[in-house]
C-alpha cells in the first residue's frame, strides 16, 4: 500500500482510534488535515497583499451500535487529544439512531492505488509569487482600452490528507496548487466593463504564463465595451467554456446521492434513462495524473475509479458514499470527501464533457440569431424542479457571426431540457477539474429589452 506523509501522523490516529475501541466505541474513523498557503497580490503596480496560512486539524468519527457522532479539534497536544473519545462516545450514546450509519464495506476498501503526480516538490517564495501578480497585472494594464485594474494574484498551497479507519485501512497523500490571476477594467464612468482571468494547475510547470493571463483578462475586458440588452426571445444559447463547467455540477448535484435518497431531485427517477442526447459522454475520473480534482482513494477509503457518467446519452450512475448507497440499496461508487467536522457526504471528482465533432466556430456559424455567454450572475437553479434562470453577458450572435457584447440579460429554461439539447463544440480543454468544451443549447429564453 502506498502513502505519503510520516508514519508518525497515522499512528497518531491509529492510537485515537484504539482509545475509542477501548473505551466503547464500535467502529471508528480518524482523519487529519494539514495545509499550507501563501497568497500575493498587487493593484496598480504597487504590492497590496501577502498572507500566509497554515492549518491542521483532527476529525474522529466513532459508532456505537447505530449511533455515530463528530468531533474535531486542532489542538494535537495529548491533552487534548485524550478526552476527545470519551466525548465522542458520549455524544453517540446521545443521538437517534442511524441505520444506514457505518464504515465503508471493507471489500470496497483501496489495498493500493496509482500514483497521481499531486504533490510539486516546490514551493515559492513571497517574491516570486509578487513578482507573478505583478507581471499578470502589468500585461493586463498595457492592453488597449484598460483603463483601470481591480488587481492580480498570485498563490501557492500544499495540502495533505491522511486517513485510519478501525477496519484496517491506513493511507494519506498530498496535494499541491498554484494559481495566477487577473481582473481589468476597460472604459471610462458609466460605460465601464470588467472582466478576468486566471490559471490554477497542480504543478507549477503547469501554470499558464502570467503574462498571458493578464493579457487574457485585459482583452476580455475591452471586448465588453459598448454592451447593451439583446432582444427578448426563443434562441439558440452557446456557453463559453469557462461557465460551461456549470452545467456539469447542476448534474453533479441532481445526480447526488443524498439528492436521491431524499427523492428531492429533478433526476430522482432517471437512472439507466436518457437524460442527452445520443452520442454525448460526460466523465468523472480521480486518476487523472496532475487533475485538479483527483484522488487516489475517497474520504473513506473506498478504492477509485474512472466511470462514464453518462454514456450515449443514457445516464449510469449516482455519486454515491456508503450512507447514500446503503439508502438506496447500492454500493459506494468512491466518491465521499470528508472534512473533520461532520461525515462524509459525496462529490465528484475531475468530471467533463467529452468534446463533439464540430468547432466551437461552426456552432456558432449555424445560429441565425442567438447569444454566446461568457458570465453567469445569481443562483436561480431549482435542484427539485429543474427549473433554470440566471442573469448573463456575453455577445449577440447574427448570421453565425458575434455582432456585439450585450448584458443584463437572462436565460432561462428546464435543466432536463436543456441536457437533452446540449451539443458539445470540439474544444476541450481540462483547466478547472470540472470542465466543458463550447455547448449549444437550442430553445432557451432570453429576457433582455
Amino acid at each position: 500500500m502506498a502513502t505519503t506523509g510520516a508514519a508518525e501522523p497515522l499512528n497518531l490516529l491509529e492510537g485515537l482510534i484504539a482509545r475509542a475501541r477501548r473505551l466503547g466505541a464500535d467502529a471508528a474513523d480518524a482523519v487529519l488535515l494539514k495545509s499550507s498557503a501563501l497568497d500575493a497580490g498587487c493593484r496598480l503596480g504597487e504590492p497590496e497583499e501577502l498572507t500566509r496560512a497554515e492549518s491542521r486539524d483532527l476529525g474522529l468519527r466513532v459508532f456505537v451500535g447505530a449511533r455515530q457522532a463528530n468531533v474535531s479539534t486542532t489542538d494535537l497536544s495529548e491533552s487534548a487529544l485524550a478526552p476527545l473519545a470519551e466525548r465522542a462516545i458520549a455524544m453517540a450514546r446521545a443521538v437517534p439512531e442511524d441505520p444506514y450509519a457505518g464504515l465503508a464495506d471493507p471489500a470496497r476498501l483501496a489495498r493500493d492505488w496509482p500514483s497521481l503526480d499531486l504533490a510539486d516538490a516546490g514551493e515559492p517564495g513571497p517574491d516570486d509569487l509578487m513578482e507573478r501578480a505583478l507581471a499578470a497585472e502589468d500585461a493586463a494594464r498595457a492592453v488597449a482600452g484598460v483603463s483601470n485594474s481591480e488587481g492580480a494574484g498570485a498563490g501557492w498551497g500544499r495540502s495533505e490528507a491522511m486517513l485510519v479507519t478501525s477496519d484496517g485501512f491506513a493511507g494519506g497523500y498530498a496535494s499541491s496548487r498554484y494559481s495566477v490571476s487577473a481582473a481589468a477594467l476597460a472604459g471610462e464612468g458609466t460605460a465601464m466593463e470588467r472582466d478576468y482571468w486566471w490559471s490554477s494547475a497542480v504543478h507549477e510547470a503547469d501554470l499558464e504564463d502570467p503574462a498571458a493571463v493578464g493579457r487574457r483578462a485585459g482583452e476580455r475586458a475591452v471586448r465588453r465595451l459598448g454592451a447593451r440588452k439583446a432582444q427578448s426571445g426563443q434562441v439558440p444559447v452557446l456557453y463559453d467554456p469557462r461557465v460551461a463547467g456549470g452545467l456539469l455540477s447542476h448534474l453533479a448535484g441532481a445526480i447526488s446521492g443524498p439528492s436521491i435518497s431524499r427523492g428531492t431531485s429533478f433526476l430522482k427517477d432517471a437512472l439507466e434513462t436518457a437524460v442527452f442526447a445520443p452520442g454525448i459522454t460526460v466523465v468523472d475520473d480521480p486518476h487523472r495524473t496532475r487533475g485538479l480534482r483527483s484522488r487516489p482513494f475517497d474520504g473513506e477509503g473506498v478504492a477509485t475509479e474512472r466511470r462514464a457518467i453518462v454514456a450515449d446519452g443514457v445516464l449510469q450512475t449516482w455519486l454515491l458514499d456508503s450512507r447514500s448507497a446503503r439508502q438506496l440499496g447500492l454500493a459506494s461508487t468512491g466518491h465521499a470527501t470528508r472534512g473533520t467536522g461532520g461525515p462524509p457526504s459525496p462529490t465528484c471528482s475531475n468530471l467533463w464533457l467529452e468534446p463533439g465533432v464540430d468547432s466551437a466556430e461552426a456552432l456558432i456559424g449555424g445560429v441565425e440569431s442567438g447569444l454566446y455567454v461568457t458570465e453567469l450572475i445569481g443562483m436561480g437553479v431549482n435542484q427539485v424542479t429543474g427549473d433554470y434562470s440566471r442573469g448573463a453577458a456575453g455577445f449577440w450572435i447574427e448570421k453565425g457571426e458575434i455582432a456585439y457584447p450585450v448584458s443584463e440579460v437572462t436565460v432561462a429554461g428546464s435543466l432536463k431540457e436543456m441536457f437533452r439539447q446540449l451539443t458539445p463544440a470540439s474544444d476541450l480543454v481540462f483547466r478547472y477539474g470540472v470542465d466543458s468544451p463550447t455547448v449549444r443549447i437550442d430553445g432557451m429564453t432570453v429576457a433582455g429589452r
